[in-house]
């Protein structure tokens, strides 16, 4: 059973919302959070990126960041720009884009479901971005950044979300990059304990985005209960903000790969090392149209790679995705680089940026070689978190990203 909880969250009056929602800390650098929050004193990215109110070459990682974030999230509630909602409540959080509609329930996930892996995960973290969102949860005593989550759909949740949408939405507006952006309240008690009464009967929730902020949020509560001696397990602190959405309802896009050099080899040694695990052809595709298929850019011109079916195990959940494929046959066995997660000759792309961003970056003679994937499927994700395995890094791009600054749960 999942437990989920509404809260009284702080968010912007009406007026003032589509200026401070902004994206997550972790799509835009400094340089781009600078750039989007110019002009704009209520962007949340005062809070999440507070270091573009700092000088440029300062530590992200000082007492200063953090302590601006305070200051700003602080001015933010006594200026009234951010208030807090009197009474519990759950929230309807809607994005439309490019044709496609996402529906999810704004609530407070339980950190005892993700110790008891009631949450399941398919990602490892890194101790330096857990310690850094631990810290500015601390500073600012809130989660200030949704964790997006998922479940196998149960037609009951979406229909008593629909339920909740039959009133006027609170927020409606749609943002520089064509997202639409609909937010409604939940305040019908006999709803929430509806909705809290149907999340019991799901066995499992799943993180789609946000491993860092859920096991951050996880921390601290383990922190907060060991600091204290009444601890009951329903404070505040033992819950983290969350977006949850039907699984149906998921838009993957590519994560695409692009390095930075040829490892020593001329182009006919590199197609010939490929040749041992797939077939290849020039093309005019510049993105696969089929799983265990890829894109590669070389020297201006797009080749199609067709991974040969004895270079994976199709029964195995993670050697079996094109993400592994790729990682295992060819930055591997091609490009002698084992660790993609610390190896400075592989990047990541996105694939909202598109292959005309592939093109751009080799072409550049910025990378080498660039690499289009087809999109991770949301029951690839589940088979690899429910077999109790991690996917490659950077496997899924999910796409609407949900906008920081709408809602922010408070720790107590």
């Amino acid at each position: 059973m999942a437990r989920v909880e509404p809260f009284k969250g702080v968010r912007p009056t009406k007026e003032l919302a589509e200026k401070v929602a902004s994206p997550p800390y972790d799509v835009l650098n400094s340089e781009e959070a600078r750039a989007f929050a110019s002009g704009n004193e209520y962007s949340f990215l005062h809070v999440v990126k507070p270091e573009i109110d700092l000088p440029a070459d300062i530590d992200h990682y000082s007492d200063e960041v953090y302590d601006k974030a305070a200051e700003n999230f602080s001015r933010f509630i006594k200026e009234g720009v951010l208030v807090q909602d009197s009474e519990r409540y759950f929230y309807i959080y809607q994005q439309e884009w490019m044709g496609h509609t996402q529906t999810g329930l704004v609530a407070g996930a339980s950190a005892q479901d993700y110790i008891d892996d009631k949450i399941k995960k398919h990602e490892l973290t890194r101790e330096d971005k857990e310690k850094d969102r631990m810290r500015h949860i601390r500073t600012l005593n809130a989660n200030t950044g949704p964790v997006f989550l998922t479940f196998k759909d149960e037609e009951n949740i979406t229909e008593l979300m629909n339920k909740c949408m039959e009133s006027e939405p609170e927020y409606d507006f749609t943002t520089d990059d064509d997202v639409h952006h609909i937010l409604y309240l939940v305040k019908d008690k006999a709803i929430i304990d509806s909705i809290k009464n149907a999340f019991e009967k799901i066995e499992f929730l799943y993180v789609a985005d946000g491993h860092h902020r859920s096991a951050s949020g996880t921390n601290i509560k383990l922190e907060r209960e060991k600091d204290n001696s009444a601890h009951t397990g329903d404070e505040e602190y033992n819950f983290f903000l969350s977006v949850i959405f039907p699984h149906n309802q998921m838009k993957i896009l590519p994560y695409n790969r692009v390095l930075k050099d040829f490892n020593g080899m001329c182009k006919a040694e590199i197609f010939l090392k490929l040749s041992d695990k797939f077939s290849y052809q020039e093309t005019e595709l510049k993105e696969p149209e089929n799983k265990k298929e890829f894109c590669m850019y070389i020297d201006g011109k797009w080749y199609l790679l067709k991974a040969r079916p004895e270079s994976y195990d199709a029964k195995h959940p993670v050697d079996s995705l094109d993400a592994a494929i790729l990682q295992n046959n060819v930055l591997d066995h091609v490009w002698g680089i084992s660790n993609p997660r610390t190896d400075k000759r592989v990047d990541f792309v996105g694939g909202i940026r598109g292959t005309g961003e592939l093109e751009k970056l080799v072409d550049n003679k910025k990378f080498k070689v660039a690499f289009s994937l087809f999109p991770t499927s949301i029951e690839e994700l589940f088979d690899v978190a429910d077999s109790g395995n991690i996917m490659p890094p950077k496997c899924t791009w999910f796409e609407p990203k949900l906008r920081s600054g709408l809602i922010t749960h408070m720790l107590d």
